[in-house]
């Protein structure tokens, strides 16, 4: 069973896809955003749960005061299942549900930076798919926003781009939570700075 484990909605249940996701542990989640409020990045903050699954980590961030959250998520009945846990925690007024592969959401640029970026993809996504993702985050991240990336401890830190570093790394089992942010303007890649400017 999963369960929201804190914050407006903690202790709900939460509905899991029949198969073809890993939702991450409570266990992990608790430790995880334990981190997160210390760095103050949940609180109002504006957040995107990519390779959403059930929605457990984005749902997580509501629950515990984010302003608003977009589950993206491509399979057809883990997004109908992230719809309905959406709407049974009487969250849709914060939480919206795209279908949409994440490759090709975070590939067009936005209006307001993510403050808050969590990233658990299938172990089987390859390091270059991950890669292309984390560098057409780049823009619109600002120097103060987090990035998580969920992967096995089986394997190796997640291909961070130009324009972004890992700052921590935690393991809970098989699994290891890797932390990372936008690097100041200086070392962003060309352009990164007037996308941003651009707003």
């Amino acid at each position: 069973m999963t369960r929201v484990v804190a914050g407006s909605a903690g202790g709900r249940t939460l509905a899991v896809p029949p198969k073809g996701t890993r939702p991450t542990s409570e266990r992990v989640r608790e430790a995880l955003f334990s981190r997160l409020e210390h760095l103050d990045a949940v609180e109002d903050a504006r957040v995107l749960d990519g390779y959403a699954g059930s929605g457990a980590l984005g749902l997580e961030a509501a629950s515990r005061g984010a302003a608003h959250v977009v589950l993206v998520e491509w399979g057809k009945a883990a997004a109908e299942v992230c719809r309905r846990n959406v709407a049974a925690l009487g969250l849709r007024d914060r939480v919206d549900v795209v279908r949409e592969r994440v490759e090709a959401y975070v590939a067009r640029p936005v209006a307001t930076p993510w403050d808050l970026v969590l990233l658990d993809p299938p172990y089987d996504v390859p390091d270059t798919t991950l890669s292309e993702v984390l560098a057409a985050l780049v823009p619109a991240l600002t120097v103060e926003s987090v990035v998580v990336v969920e992967r096995s401890t089986r394997s190796a830190a997640p291909p961070w781009p130009a324009g972004m570093h890992g700052f921590d790394t935690r393991t809970y089992g098989e699994t290891a939570v890797h932390l990372g942010a936008r690097s100041p303007v200086d070392d962003a890649p060309e352009g990164a700075a007037d996308a941003d400017a651009r707003g």
